[in-house]
């Protein structure tokens, strides 16, 4: 498993590039792997990778492709997207949220004055699953999270297969989720961001 740096999750590449000679370096060359926030620009490749994940195991998006555009707009900051080459291949879209629980408002809504990320989606290429991609991310992601001095915890919900996947990461089962979308219903699940202060102090947090 490659080396990351918390404090500044963006802006260094995943792995090192090898070591080519001055001489014979190609300019313009795409960093192997990078990690970066995700802008509009992105929105079709995301809403790509999502729809063919989650169509055909569940048969809903957690969020269209209008959806992606909105939250990308409105937080960007709250989005990671893991590259390959310049390639989009896993990412995750979150939101700030004001309450306790996830309501069904919570599914289209970004509180600026929240202290809860909302993790809307995880999802990975089909063609680099099975690789550790989605638990590296998501490891990643809630490193970044305690770099924000105002997020105190993150939720989601999922469907029960998923649990193990998530309790992986850290997440512990808050209960049965309030909202329900056409037949499916989800276990709310959170993690906790708060009482960190030590490690902002000490990862270059600002």
């Amino acid at each position: 498993m490659p080396t990351f740096v918390g404090a500044q999750p963006f802006i260094k590449p995943m792995q090192s590039p090898p070591s080519v000679s001055p001489g014979i370096q190609r300019r313009h060359t795409l960093p192997a792997s990078e990690v970066r926030p995700l802008n509009t620009q992105d929105a079709i490749s995301v809403f790509e990778i999502e729809r063919e994940a989650f169509i055909s195991v569940s048969g809903e998006c957690p969020l269209h492709l209008d959806e992606v555009r909105h939250f990308l707009t409105l937080c960007p900051e709250l989005s990671m997207g893991w590259f390959e080459e310049g390639r989009l291949v896993a990412f995750i879209i979150g939101s700030l949220w004001d309450q306790d629980r996830l309501t069904t408002e919570a599914l289209t809504l970004h509180k600026p004055c929240g202290s809860t990320v909302h993790i809307h989606v995880l999802a990975v290429h089909r063609t680099f699953r099975q690789q550790g991609k989605g638990p590296i991310l998501m490891w990643r992601y809630l490193q970044y999270l305690r770099c924000l001095p105002n997020v105190r915890r993150a939720v989601l919900m999922c469907e029960d297969f998923l649990i193990p996947f998530y309790r992986k990461s850290g997440f512990k089962v808050l209960g049965r989720c309030a909202i329900t979308v056409a037949n499916l219903t989800f276990t709310e699940m959170w993690y906790p961001i708060s009482g960190h202060a030590y490690m902002r102090r000490n990862t270059g947090c600002v």
